[in-house]
């Protein structure tokens, strides 16, 4: 299928020159172009736009998952028919192995799967591998280890109806695309049989399973059944289903034996190394770990950090670039990074810190040496992987600006760029840099106002009692976690309706939590860094800015300027510094705006435009959090009929008690609530 936009709007301002621009740089030739455009001037409709030109499958990278989130769902709605797909780590917790040698302390790997996170994660894998009308929105994660490509997708197996298959293996394939089997509680990544009938819970499910039906080694029919009403979804007949494996990691049978052999070889090499440095502790903890390892690889296939072993199963050479998402793209594919000047950053310090800790369980025994391998890219292999971008960002540094042919050298100020003579000459020279300042709206840049930091935040209450009376939202930001907390907690005792965002608020609730501040249910939101790049919230008035004068990378003048841009979706937008003395970024980020402000006005004047706020529909998250999950299932509970709950009621019964069996005492007292409800 082809990409097919869908929108009331159409492209108004400096939208269309931007647009034409990109796209002719693009159908050039030009590798790296960036896309200079202000908070709310419509980038991710340009974006769209772009993409629906160029008709190239799209990965867009995002530096953190909230906004990736909310840029996926924007982009879910502009493509309703093609496939938008979330791609982010899938832990909710994540605490890395680690050995500490100063203590003698060994950290062993912790993680909280995310089970919706990882679905969507295969989700998009498969997407890519199947069809040419995706878009893949991701974190940086996307540059980390993942299986390889070429095997993922000649694992999978295709069923069709009317086909020879032996239904025996049809079952082995399964298994060695490590799907269970469990005929007593059925989710995703499992299958059961019952005689003739074959049932499987696909990887990339929540709420479906495919029924196939044998009539000897002939596949006779194929379905689409409800996982909570077992009822049939298909209207039509299904033809044909291909089933992805269940684990990004797999490996053939053949090729086990193989592999399994060499990490053996590879054991004994270290091994004489350790012993000959009388490394004797070192050498008997590797020897173990391994020898466990493959045991449990050659047994089922898998086992718990397999991917320390993915050298070898991608038949990769040592220190040869791992693969990623970015390898299951075809090599005719669209980069956007969003808000590059904080993700390009970010991509270029994941391999550093991973390695470090990496080589002191080497040197300990914990790991063999093939763990450095599996390891994020390197900034240079990113480069390497990439086939066209874009840039995207407000304030761009001087990698974009380099990468988009701007000579930096022409423009230095001793160790600076001077931006501000930079951006007047953009429109003159020749780079493949295009600014975005206008908004469809008509909406101006923020006003903005310094105030002193004594008394700050009694003044900042009665700035918020004001907003809170207009029916107007406030975001607070802070310099630490504990302050941010701390002014939450304060403002709570004042029965102001707020909550604190910071990196420890789980990352599917902060969605909820700003969807809250957007219907009413919060008036304050106080954060740190969080609520700065993308972050849409049109009903927000007012940005208050504590402690702006504490120069540093989070009052930088880029982290001003985009933290700024929150205000900058409403008529009444105004942002206040609190500070006592204005420094080289307020100077610099007052000025930015002020400049911008000015092209804003006149190009009201000239067009006789009425600026107005921004009005933007409230999505839903493409994952609900867990308190979504929580409200939500009283709602499936009502459509269901009182037959269907009685199967439904029967059906977590035995999940019940298969969890008290396991000892998962919590997931069967979570499944008796349900039953619970149910039976209300």
């Amino acid at each position: 299928m082809k990409f097919k936009l869908k929108s009331k709007f159409k492209p108004t301002g400096d939208q269309p020159a931007a647009i034409n621009k990109l796209v002719k740089g693009l159908k050039s030739g030009h590798k790296h172009q960036t896309l200079l455009g202000v908070t709310g001037s419509g980038k991710t409709f340009a974006m769209a736009n772009i993409i629906n030109k160029v008709q190239k499958p799209t990965l867009i990278i995002s530096h953190n998952k909230t906004l990736a989130a909310q840029l996926a769902s924007e982009f879910k709605e502009f493509f309703p028919d093609n496939e938008v797909h979330y791609f982010v780590s899938y832990y909710d917790y994540y605490q890395p192995e680690a050995y500490v040698a100063r203590t003698d302390t060994y950290i062993e790997k912790e993680t909280d799967i995310n089970e919706e996170i990882d679905r969507l994660r295969h989700a998009s894998t498969q997407a890519i591998l199947s069809r040419k009308d995706v878009i893949i929105v991701a974190s940086v994660s996307c540059i980390y280890n993942l299986g390889n490509p070429d095997e993922y997708g000649k694992q999978a197996i295709g069923l069709k109806i009317n086909s020879k298959e032996n239904r025996d293996d049809v079952l082995r394939k399964l298994v060695d695309m490590q799907y269970d089997r469990n005929d007593y509680s059925f989710w995703r990544g499992t299958f059961r049989v019952k005689g003739d009938l074959l049932e499987i819970f696909p990887v990339t499910s929540s709420d479906y399973y495919f029924r196939i039906e044998f009539l000897g080694d002939e596949i006779e029919v194929i379905n689409k059944i409800s996982s909570i009403t077992n009822k049939k979804l298909n209207e039509e007949k299904i033809k044909e289903v291909d089933i992805y494996p269940a684990k990004h990691y797999v490996i053939s049978k053949d090729k086990l034996k193989k592999i399994t052999k060499t990490i053996r070889r590879d054991l004994e090499i270290e091994l004489k190394k350790l012993k000959k440095n009388n490394k004797l502790i070192e050498a008997q903890r590797l020897e173990e770990r391994t020898n466990y390892d493959m045991e449990m690889i050659e047994s089922v296939g898998y086992c718990n950090s397999i991917e320390n072993y993915s050298r070898y199963f991608d038949g990769r050479k040592t220190g040869q670039a791992p693969y990623s998402l970015m390898d299951y793209f075809p090599e005719d594919y669209l980069v956007i990074i969003d808000e590059s000047h904080m993700t390009i950053p970010q991509i270029g310090a994941m391999y550093n810190g991973d390695r470090a800790r990496k080589e002191t369980l080497i040197e300990y025994g914990f790991r063999l040496p093939s763990a450095l391998d599996n390891r994020p890219l390197q900034f240079k292999e990113f480069e390497e992987k990439i086939n066209q971008v874009i840039y995207t960002t407000a304030t761009p540094g001087p990698y974009e600006y380099t990468k988009s042919g701007i000579k930096l050298e022409d423009t230095l100020n001793s160790k600076k760029v001077d931006f501000k003579d930079l951006r007047k000459n953009l429109k003159d020279s020749k780079s493949q840099i295009v600014e975005q300042i206008i908004r469809p709206t008509g909406l101006l840049d923020p006003e903005i106002e310094i105030r002193p930091t004594k008394y700050q935040v009694d003044d900042l209450v009665k700035e918020i009692e004001n907003r809170i009376k207009k029916g107007q939202r406030t975001l607070v930001t802070t310099l630490t976690k504990r302050m941010s907390e701390e002014l939450a907690e304060y403002l709570q005792e004042l029965k102001i309706k707020v909550h604190y965002l910071h990196s420890e608020v789980d990352t599917l609730d902060r969605v909820e939590i700003l969807n809250d501040l957007r219907l009413g249910k919060v008036d304050v939101v106080v954060g740190i860094n969080l609520l700065r790049e993308g972050l849409d919230l049109p009903e927000v008035t007012l940005v208050a800015i504590l402690d702006a004068d504490k120069e540093g990378f989070l009052r930088s003048e880029t982290a001003l300027i985009q933290t700024m841009g929150r205000a900058a979706r409403h008529i009444e937008g105004k942002v206040i510094m609190y500070a006592d003395k204005i420094t080289g970024s307020m100077e610099r980020a007052i000025d930015v705006v002020k400049r911008r402000r000015k092209i804003q006005d006149e190009y009201n004047k000239k067009n006789n435009i009425i600026p107005k706020t921004i009005v933007k529909d409230i999505r839903g998250s493409l994952v609900p959090s867990k308190r979504e999950k929580k409200k939500g299932k009283p709602k499936v509970f009502k459509r269901l009929s009182d037959i269907q709950k009685k199967e439904l009621i029967h059906a977590l019964n035995d999940k019940m008690e298969l969890a008290a069996r396991n000892l998962e005492f919590e997931k069967a007292a979570e499944i008796r609530d349900e039953i619970t409800e149910l039976k209300k």
